[in-house]
C-alpha cells in the first residue's frame, strides 16, 4: 500500500530539471532590461552614497583634529596626540585610521576647506583621488586637477597618468596670472563652463603612435586614426571624430583639412591641420579659410564658432606673439613622438609658463579669454573673462 501511494505521488524536478524547464520558458526583454538598470542604478546610488559618507567623515575627522590638536603652538604636542589616537581609532575601527591615514585627513582639510566644494567634487572624486590631490603643492594646479577630474570622470589611475604627463603645466590655463585663470576655475566649477584654454595642451603628446625617424603627413595621419582612441586621450574628454581629409571646395578649387573633431563641453566643430615642419606664418592663413568655410558651410544651429589647432613639429614663441594668435580662434601645439625626458620638458614648460605670465601681468598682451557658455539656437554668445594666451 505504501509502495502505491509512493508511486502515485508527482515526483519532485531536480534543480538540473528546474533549470531545463525554466531555459524554455520565454522571458521578456524588455523586463530582464529594466530589471538590470533598476539593480545597476540602486548599486550606482549606493556607491555614491557610500563614497559620499566616507570622503565626509574623513573631512571632518581630519578638520577636527587639526582645529583641536595641531593649531597649537607646540608641534611635537600635537604630533604625539595624533599618533596615540590613531592607536586608540585603529583598536577599534581599524586600519583607515591609522596614523598615516590620519595625516592625510588632517591636509585634507586643509587644503580643501570649504564642505561645498569637497561634496560636490566628493559625487565624482573617491578619497583615493582626494589622496593623490592633496600633494600636489600648486593650489592652482590642484584645482585644475580637481575640477578636469570631476568633469571628465577620471579614474584614480587615469588622475596620476594625467599628472605624470604635466597635464596642468601643458594647458594655456597654467601660463596666465592667478586671478585670470582662477576666474575660468570658477566658471567650470559653478557652471560648467568650458574654454579653450581649458581644452587644448601644448605640447600633445603622440609616443604611443610608434612612428620611425622618417614619416609622411599621411603616415602621420594614418596612425592617428589606427591609434584614434588613445589620441582622443590625450587630446581630452569631449572630443568626436567626424572626417579626415574633409573636402573644402572654393571656387571650383578642392582644399583638404587633415582631421575634424567636434567638442561637446565647446559646442565647436574643431579642425586640426598637420605639419611636418614647424609652424609657419602661411599655416595661420591657411587655418582662416579652413574655419571660415566651415563657419559658413558646417556649423549648425546652436553651436559656436569652429577652432583650428595647427599641430606641428616645432614653433617660435616670438612667431606666435607677433601674429597675435591669442586673439584668434587658431591654436599651434607641438606633437611629441617620443616622451622627452621628464625633467627636461618640465623646464621648458615652466620657462614658457613664466614668460607667458610676464608678458600678460606687464600689459604687453589684452587681457581677454572666451568663456563657453550654453547658446541658444542659431546664436553664438561670449562672455570675456580672462586671457585667450596660448604660448
Amino acid at each position: 500500500m505504501a509502495d502505491k501511494i509512493q508511486a502515485g505521488r508527482r515526483r519532485r524536478p531536480t534543480p538540473p530539471e528546474k533549470a531545463r524547464k525554466s531555459a524554455a520558458l520565454p522571458v521578456s526583454r524588455s523586463l530582464v532590461r529594466d530589471l538590470r538598470a533598476m539593480i545597476e542604478k540602486s548599486h550606482q546610488g549606493v556607491a555614491t552614497a557610500l563614497n559620499l559618507g566616507i570622503v565626509s567623515l574623513y573631512w571632518q575627522v581630519g578638520s577636527r583634529i587639526r582645529k583641536d590638536i595641531l593649531r597649537e603652538k607646540r608641534a611635537g604636542y600635537g604630533e604625539q596626540i595624533v599618533y596615540a589616537l590613531s592607536r586608540q581609532l585603529s583598536r577599534e575601527y581599524g586600519a583607515g585610521f591609522s596614523d598615516k591615514n590620519l595625516r592625510h585627513m588632517v591636509r585634507f582639510a586643509e587644503l580643501f576647506p570649504d564642505p561645498q566644494i569637497v561634496y560636490a567634487l566628493s559625487r565624482q572624486l573617491g578619497w583615493t583621488h582626494f589622496r593623490r590631490l592633496i600633494y600636489i603643492k600648486d593650489p592652482l594646479a590642484r584645482d585644475f586637477y580637481a575640477e578636469m577630474c570631476r568633469v571628465e570622470k577620471w579614474s584614480t589611475r587615469a588622475l596620476a597618468q594625467k599628472i605624470g604627463s604635466m597635464l596642468f603645466e601643458r594647458t594655456a590655463i597654467s601660463r596666465k596670472p592667478d586671478q585670470l585663470a582662477r576666474r575660468e576655475l570658477e566658471a567650470l566649477r559653478k557652471q560648467d563652463l568650458m574654454s579653450p584654454d581649458l581644452v587644448f595642451r601644448d605640447p600633445v603628446v603622440l609616443q604611443y603612435l610608434n612612428l620611425h625617424d622618417s614619416y609622411s603627413e599621411k603616415d602621420l595621419e594614418s596612425a592617428i586614426l589606427r591609434e584614434l582612441q588613445s589620441v582622443i586621450l590625450e587630446l581630452g574628454a569631449g572630443f568626436s571624430f567626424v572626417a579626415r581629409q574633409k573636402r573644402i571646395t572654393i571656387d571650383g578649387r578642392d582644399y583638404y583639412l587633415d582631421l575634424l573633431f567636434y567638442h561637446r563641453k565647446l559646442k565647436r566643430l574643431v579642425a586640426v591641420d598637420l605639419k611636418l615642419d614647424s609652424f609657419q606664418a602661411a599655416d595661420k592663413g591657411q587655418m582662416e579659410l579652413y574655419l571660415r568655410w566651415l563657419d559658413r558651410n558646417e556649423r549648425e544651429p546652436g553651436e559656436r564658432h569652429p577652432i583650428g589647432l595647427i599641430l606641428c613639429s616645432g614653433k617660435s614663441d616670438e612667431h606666435i606673439e607677433l601674429m597675435q594668435l591669442d586673439k584668434s580662434k587658431i591654436r599651434v601645439a607641438e606633437y611629441l613622438t617620443e616622451l622627452p625626458n621628464r625633467k627636461v620638458l618640465l623646464k621648458k614648460l615652466h620657462q614658457a609658463i613664466a614668460r607667458a605670465r610676464a608678458r600678460v601681468e606687464s600689459g604687453e598682451e589684452n587681457a581677454s579669454a572666451e568663456i563657453i557658455k550654453p547658446s541658444p539656437p542659431g546664436k553664438a554668445l561670449k562672455k570675456r573673462a580672462g586671457t585667450q594666451g596660448w604660448d
